[in-house]
């Protein structure tokens, strides 16, 4: 029998000392290799020690199309499925890999609150969800920044998604507000992402300061308006000097819009886009006179009167009282929007812009004509007839006051 001599010895330690280490990757691993063939459904990779790994089917997509760039030679991180196959190849993932650096990315910024990048994939009505090498994230419509919040009148579901849908496919920058480390899921918030900046523009905002911004919501009763993280809302009251009978008519959704800054309350933002025009009452005031007969076209039909546009932005109110000597029960029964209509100027009042009509005092008798000019100028030598008349023509004049308030003065 052959024995083993000290040179044999010697050459197989030697041997052992030059030969590779044996890999044995083990499923969940991250390994490094290099590419040893891209074929069209699969890529080898070449892990050394003997060891050849496979990337095949889906594993070979990630959400950096890795696949896209790779040839022969090139060094590829993957992750470990199977160690080995029937064939006795390695099997990798690059999608498994590319999973498991986006969740570490997620989970790094949550915990140095920093923000992060993300495109989302789709909506529902509650927010946009994004999908990001199967990690899971969503972004709730509360936690959207207001340049991107769906307000809708009435809360309309339908419309409220249409908007939502209109952002998928664009890039958001977001914080990571909850982790679940079960589910690899993500809560993740636009607002917080823009909380800083916010309160730095807020703490700067002066009024009286004009801005620049983008309408970010037409509602009923204004105007929303985005700028530098923050909105703030024009008052429909403070669109135009004019009756405003809808919003919508002054810009669409996106536009650009300069405004004045005329209240700041803690987070609440009043803006105005009328006070950057001329006011056009100055020139009213000026221009008509108490007495003045006046022609105009019948806008508004109210249960207390008449709404009569005299030029662009100047309207004029005939009381129901004065419609007709006889009374009226219904106006609608006298005057349809549209109509041209001729009345006498009874009152101005300039501070709170508004004209009082008469259609009665183009027919008037002298003595009503008295009464009114004590009424409208204030003046003491009135007759005591005409003062006992005194308190039922303010109270009308109250009364349409009080009621134009909620369709003039909504807030």
């Amino acid at each position: 029998m052959a024995t083993a001599t000290k040179k044999d010895s010697s050459l197989m330690d030697e041997l052992l000392a030059n030969s590779p280490e044996v890999f044995s990757p083990r499923p969940g691993d991250f390994v490094t290799g290099k590419i040893a063939s891209v074929l069209k459904s699969m890529i080898l990779v070449d892990l050394g020690g003997g060891a050849t790994g496979i990337i095949s089917g889906r594993e070979t997509c990630d959400s950096s199309g890795t696949t896209d760039e790779l040839k022969e030679g090139d060094s590829v991180s993957a992750y470990v499925i199977d160690d080995e196959d029937k064939n006795g190849l390695v099997v990798l993932s690059l999608r498994k890999a590319s999973q498991e650096k986006t969740w570490n990315k997620f989970v790094e910024a949550f915990e140095s609150n920093e923000s992060i990048s993300v495109t989302p994939t789709e909506a529902n009505k509650g927010g946009l969800l994004i999908d990001v090498d199967g990690i899971k994230g969503f972004i709730p419509v509360s936690q959207l920044a207001p340049l991107h919040y769906p307000r809708v009148n009435g809360a309309d579901s339908a419309e409220i998604l249409k908007r939502l849908q209109d952002l998928v496919g664009k890039k958001f920058l977001v914080r990571v507000i909850n982790v679940d480390y079960d589910s690899n899921k993500l809560i993740l918030s636009e607002k917080a992402a823009q909380e800083g900046a916010r309160q730095k523009a807020l703490g700067g905002l002066k009024v009286g300061e004009k801005i620049k911004g983008k309408i970010s919501g037409l509602v009923k009763f204004g105007i929303f308006i985005a700028f530098d993280g923050l909105e703030g809302l024009v008052h429909i009251s403070e669109i135009a000097w004019g009756h405003v009978k809808d919003p919508s008519e002054y810009g669409k959704l996106g536009d650009e819009i300069e405004v004045l800054v005329i209240g700041i309350e803690g987070d609440k933002i009043s803006l105005s886009m009328k006070k950057l025009t001329p006011d056009p009452w100055v020139d009213a005031v000026q221009k008509y006179k108490i007495g003045d007969k006046v022609s105009g076209e019948v806008t508004r039909l109210t249960p207390f009167g008449v709404f009569v546009k005299l030029e662009d932005e100047i309207n004029g109110l005939i009381h129901i009282s004065e419609l007709a000597p006889e009374g009226v029960e219904d106006i609608s029964q006298l005057v349809n929007a549209g109509d041209k209509i001729d009345a006498k100027i009874v009152s101005i009042d300039p501070e709170e812009h508004r004209i009082g009509l008469s259609v009665n005092a183009l027919t008037g008798s002298a003595e009503r004509e008295a009464e009114r000019s004590a009424l409208t100028t204030g003046s003491d030598s009135a007759s005591v007839k005409t003062a006992k008349k005194k308190a039922p023509a303010k109270k009308k004049k109250e009364e349409a006051s009080t009621e134009e308030a909620p369709e003039t003065k909504e807030k």
